[in-house]
């Protein structure tokens, strides 16, 4: 059992601030919010023209608009409820990112994420011996636990270097490595898997990945660290691929949700559907690839229903407004209702920015114009209650903070936030100064912007130090893989006048302070609260979390606890490993007669296609084209 000693001692040095945060606090709403957005297909919108005019990525081309002509659409929208306002806040935690990998948190909440990112070698060791060993690979979300991430990119990075040394030795005439994956110490020659066991992406990433060690690693389990809909969804992959008999493990026995999944799991989704499915129009659904196997199943039986990313969502409804028709075709999109608003502000936009066809075809969509641009945009219909917990934390207090003290900081922003959050980062890319899009477009602005400073001054150069600083407008998580990013960045280049410091919005009321000795210490000095899982991960009774308290339910420790019972065939272990198995809900149910597995793989396999060829398959346009006649 692997006793977690190392991060003991860590949270001791930074003053054991423990998590005190009670449940009640992390709530669920269903606001609404109007915001012009692009695709982030491409990198998001952060491509500058020349001309006083910013490009949008939509797939197909791109989008050119003027700051002002799109200020001036945004601001003529009609605005919904905005996201309920938090706390008042002063002034945000950070971590500063400076050359030889220093790091620097400024807060508590900062110091709690910055406490794991270097692990004990010794840790990262015994992990890649055990999941070499036991032939096991790691799919990790980008928002897990900061001491889990630590781990796994050093087990990545680790396997990685040990690879490279063991094909330098078989070119030289060598067998491989010897003895343990960490020292070339006697014992058998074993290899190094190719293919990484572990690797931290997005969503749809996690199942490609999982097929990719079973087919390149040989693993004969996956552990699969996300909510329950992803452990699903992997699990569904790898056996459509014909990995069925590799079993998929999650982090716990428990049920992991998802706020805005389970917003579609519903009797409110599910009337929402058929109430769009009574017309006698033709409907597609396009529904967000962070749903349950289920809610895709049931969706698919009630309206033809494709999948859709963050980074093709744009390319998707335009695709499928052409070849079905946009005066005909209802798009139904849901459940994430920020998103799909801002779909529908980004078009009015285009319209009310005085577009020409030409300008259409050509930066859009080569076959839509002014005219069915209008009547794509008349015929979409937006589920309205939908929202992810984590985003929806962006109020207008954290808006405030950031108008008023982080006017020179570079903003980013998920397409899922809220407007208020939403807005700056927008108007900050008007300039390049800013993102939104995926958790990757953000990822790859932040390395872009440390790349083009780190070459502007230079390997050895006498200036003063530069800052750059970046707001980060989604879940706090994905601060282990920026950091990681600008580290390998700052080495390339040998730059020591570079730092890259992370900003964290994060609500005053998401970090409380408590009296220690109620959580069990006999000191009665108040210190600041980290905000941890335990507490609901500083879930704020505004509405919204710093972080994700259900993808803070996978952690190092049940990692270990897996790897331990795989490792360790028994009776009970293998009783124990039957509870963390994804949800089988859809096991041998049938919906109309077909299979509920297959119906809820059919949307995925939809957009993969749409993907591969840039156009809805030829039975996806017949279903949609069949079911209107039938009505």
């Amino acid at each position: 059992m692997f006793i977690r000693s190392a991060a003991v001692q860590r949270l001791a040095a930074i003053g054991r601030r423990t998590v005190v945060v009670s449940s009640h606090q992390c709530s669920r709403h269903a606001a609404a919010s109007s915001l012009v957005i692009p695709s982030t297909t491409n990198g998001g919108f952060n491509n500058s023209t020349g001309d006083g005019k910013r490009r949008i990525a939509s797939g197909t081309g791109s989008i050119e608009i003027h700051p002002r002509a799109l200020s001036s659409a945004a601001a003529e929208a009609k605005a919904p409820p905005a996201a309920p306002p938090a706390q008042q806040v002063n002034s945000f935690p950070s971590i500063v990112i400076g050359p030889n990998h220093a790091l620097s948190p400024q807060g508590s909440f900062a110091e709690a994420q910055a406490a794991f990112l270097e692990p004990p070698q010794d840790v990262v060791e015994s992990l890649l011996d055990q999941l070499i060993d036991r032939k096991v690979g790691v799919v990790a979300h980008y928002y897990m636990d900061v001491e889990l991430q630590g781990v796994l990119h050093a087990v990545k990075r680790r396997q990685m270097e040990l690879l490279h040394r063991q094909q330098l030795e078989e070119e030289d005439g060598g067998a491989g490595l010897d003895g343990g994956a960490s020292s070339p110490s006697g014992g058998t020659a074993r290899k190094i898997p190719p293919y990484p066991l572990v690797t931290i992406c997005d969503s749809l990433k996690m199942g490609d990945d999982a097929v990719e060690m079973c087919a390149r690693s040989n693993v004969s389990s996956v552990i699969c660290l996300g909510v329950d809909f992803m452990s699903e969804s992997v699990s569904a992959i790898m056996s459509k691929n014909g990995y069925g008999h590799v079993p998929v493990y999650r982090a716990t026995a428990k049920h992991i949700g998802c706020s805005l999944a389970e917003s579609a799991e519903g009797d409110n989704y599910k009337a929402w559907l058929n109430k769009n499915a009574e017309g006698e129009r033709k409907s597609l659904h396009v529904v967000y690839i962070n749903t349950s196997l289920e809610t895709k199943a049931i969706s698919n039986s009630i309206i033809p229903t494709i999948t859709c990313t963050s980074s093709n969502v744009l390319s998707t409804i335009l695709q499928a407004s052409h070849q079905i028709g946009p005066k005909e075709l209802q798009i139904c999109y849901g459940p994430d209702t920020y998103m799909g608003d801002n779909l529908v502000s980004l078009l009015d936009a285009v319209i009310s920015s005085g577009w020409s066809d030409e300008r259409i075809k050509a930066d859009l969509h080569p076959s839509h114009d002014r005219s069915t641009i209008q009547s794509l945009r008349d015929n979409i219909n937006v589920y309205p209650s939908g929202n992810c917990v984590v985003h929806h934390m962006f109020g207008q207090s954290v808006v405030d903070t950031v108008n008023n003290d982080y006017k020179d900081a570079y903003v980013t922003a998920h397409l899922e936030v809220p407007g208020e959050m939403f807005q700056i980062a927008l108007k900050k890319s008007l300039d390049d100064e800013g993102v939104v899009g995926s958790t990757s477009n953000i990822l790859n602005f932040i390395e872009r912007k440390v790349e083009a400073a780190a070459g502007e001054i230079g390997v050895g150069s006498s200036q003063e130090k530069r800052r750059l600083q970046f707001i980060l407008g989604t879940e706090a998580g994905m601060v282990t893989s920026i950091v990681r990013s600008v580290q390998d960045i700052l080495d390339a280049t040998a730059c020591q006048n570079v730092e890259a410091e992370i900003v964290f919005p994060v609500s005053s009321e998401a970090v409380m302070g408590v009296e220690e000795g109620e959580v069990g210490v006999n000191n009665n000095s108040t210190l600041e609260v980290v905000p941890g899982v335990a507490g609901g991960e500083g879930c704020s009774t505004a509405g919204g979390c710093a972080t994700c308290p259900f993808m803070k339910m996978n952690d190092l420790d049940a990692v270990h606890d897996i790897v331990d019972m795989i490792s360790e065939s028994s009776a009970n272990n293998e009783l124990q490993l039957l509870k963390h198995l994804p949800p089988n809900r859809l096991q041998g149910q049938k919906i109309n007669g077909k299979s509920a597995i297959e119906l809820g793989i059919e949307p995925i396999v939809f957009m993969r296609e749409f993907m591969q060829k840039k156009k809805l398959s030829d039975e996806l346009v017949e279903r949609v084209e069949s079911m209107a006649a039938r009505n």
